[in-house]
């Protein structure tokens, strides 16, 4: 494949773990930053991350570790980021080097919420990486299962065709099938859509709902999540592909999701602040419903969505989830 590409995952979590993981059964050396440097002390006496999926063992020696981003940016020509939406611009406030020349790829499944906009329109807008040179990672894809070597797929897009198949040659393995999209915006208002229906999803298990109305729950959340994208970016895509249908169902079925939890707490009496501390992980669902709502709320001719309306209501304005409900099953068909 060539030693031409440098690539670095950004990020200590679950899922930028799993990213490096791939990454090491292709590539000599795999960059990697994270902020937590005993976790990376860890790292190099204990061959595996202390706080993530821990049953991951690496080879040191393939990884070039390092908690200051200047020094990864600088490394890499090829930049996974893979640190949570809600702290993804702070984490950037250290950075004092250009991102021009880098190819920048967002595995992160959220809204900058600083900014109110998905994470490839952040790095255009804020640091001038042309569209070309930004790409989206999407699932259907658990970490946990990638730390098991489950077969998993993954989604790669990229308007340049080129270096969306760079990438995804290195993240492929025996247990980890790659594709590529040119569905650059489509993929990643994708990726933030399903954490919000997740969150519906586990409301509803939380509430008592069974089977065969979480069954209804997503077929109208696919339904919704086409008519949302096709009003933001209209192209010719099958909703039905991965990186859309796959990585809803995986994240509002998963025992996995963490979106699903989250929610299923909140239809359990949780308030959002006691989930939060309880689960002691990043919700990107619960950001993403007020971006979402503020994206439908500002169009000039609303698009029907009538399960992000119920998350908004009983996440941001404390309406009761059984009662939201209970008015939301009258909606779907």
């Amino acid at each position: 494949m060539g030693d031409s590409i440098k690539v670095a995952v950004l990020g200590g979590g679950s899922w930028a773990t799993a990213l490096v993981k791939m990454l090491c059964e292709n590539l000599d050396e795999v960059g990697w930053y994270m902020r937590n440097t005993a976790a990376i002390a860890h790292i190099k006496e204990h061959q595996h991350n202390p706080n993530y999926l821990s049953s991951v063992e690496f080879q040191v020696d393939q990884l070039y570790l390092s908690d200051d981003i200047n020094e990864i940016v600088s490394y890499a020509n090829y930049l996974i980021f893979a640190i949570p939406s809600a702290f993804l611009h702070q984490e950037l406030q250290k950075l004092t080097l250009p991102l021009t020349g880098k190819v920048v790829f967002s595995a992160i499944k959220g809204i900058v919420p600083e900014h109110g906009l998905i994470v490839g329109e952040y790095f255009h807008d804020l640091y001038q990486v042309p569209f070309d040179n930004i790409g989206v990672i999407t699932g259907p894809c658990h970490a946990e299962e990638v730390a098991l070597e489950r077969l998993s797929y993954l989604t790669v897009a990229c308007s340049d065709e080129h270096k969306a198949t760079a990438l995804a040659e290195r993240l492929s393995s025996s247990y980890i099938y790659t594709k590529i999209s040119d569905d650059i915006i489509g993929t990643e208002y994708a990726a933030m859509l399903k954490n919000i229906y997740a969150v519906a999803a586990g409301i509803a298990h939380g509430l008592g709902y069974g089977d065969n109305f979480q069954a209804v729950l997503m077929s109208n959340s696919i339904r919704e999540m086409k008519r949302f994208i096709k009003r933001i970016h209209k192209m010719k895509r099958n909703i039905d592909d991965l990186a859309y249908l796959g990585d809803l169902l995986v994240t509002g079925y998963s025992i996995f999701s963490r979106n699903r939890m989250f929610g299923n707490m909140i239809g359990k009496g949780y308030t959002v602040k006691s989930a939060m501390m309880e689960m002691n992980m990043v919700a990107e669902g619960y950001y993403a419903t007020k971006s979402a709502h503020l994206i439908t709320t500002s169009q000039k001719r609303k698009s029907k969505t009538p399960i992000i309306d119920a998350v908004y209501a009983i996440l941001y304005q404390g309406k009761d989830p059984k009662k939201t409900f209970s008015k939301l099953t009258e909606k779907l068909n």
